[in-house]
């Protein structure tokens, strides 16, 4: 099944939305053992990529998904930019030339994350959003020829939202939440939540077609 680059403006207004929804949870979670510049951070990406939504629709996946992350780079700053920025320009590349269908997107997103955890020298178990990326490409990888699609993003919702519960009994070892040692135990990782929040935004979105 392919899925054109037109939805995109759906897709970003549906986790701009979310983002905004839960803004105030994401902040207390970023507060309790980070900056608590979290939700300002993504708010400052997203609302740049909600001004060129229009834009990228008219693209290619892979010229949009390159567009989106050169934005990211430039609009959000600090880590979270870099990492999305990362995640979006490696799965441009991955896909650059090709008709993107499940199985291409697929590889294509794991190549993205592979990327962020070179970029963010971090992996599962760290305590970040990785542990909801990682389980989430890992889903895609193993299941995206063979499954129908319904049933795909049913297990995709369910990867990260295992992967960001998770967090909670996890130590930190990356970023502000690492100097609080063993009391980052018992905390939600916020970019792991956020995470969460936004491939559920998706999926939804997706499941609506």
């Amino acid at each position: 099944m392919k899925i054109s680059p037109d939805i995109l403006p759906e897709l970003i207004q549906a986790v701009n939305n979310s983002v905004t929804q839960h803004a105030d949870e994401l902040t207390e979670l970023d507060k309790a053992i980070g900056d608590g510049d979290h939700v300002i951070n993504l708010r400052r990406g997203l609302d740049a990529l909600l001004a060129q939504q229009d834009e990228v629709a008219q693209l290619d996946w892979a010229s949009a998904w390159q567009k989106m992350g050169m934005t990211c780079m430039s609009k959000i700053g600090g880590a979270s930019g870099s990492l999305f920025g990362t995640l979006f320009v490696s799965m441009a590349k991955s896909a650059k030339d090709q008709s993107v269908d499940v199985v291409v997107f697929a590889q294509a997103f794991t190549a993205g994350v592979e990327s962020m955890k070179l970029r963010g020298k971090a992996d599962a178990g760290e305590k970040t959003m990785l542990d909801v990326l990682i389980p989430v490409a890992r889903v895609l990888q193993e299941n995206a020829n063979g499954v129908e699609l319904a049933d795909l993003l049913v297990q995709v919702k369910g990867a990260a939202q295992v992967g960001m519960e998770s967090t909670r009994d996890m130590l930190a070892t990356k970023g502000r939440a690492s100097f609080l040692g063993e009391r980052s135990i018992g905390h939600i990782d916020a970019g792991a939540k956020s995470s969460q929040l936004m491939i559920d935004a998706v999926v939804a979105t997706l499941q609506s077609k």
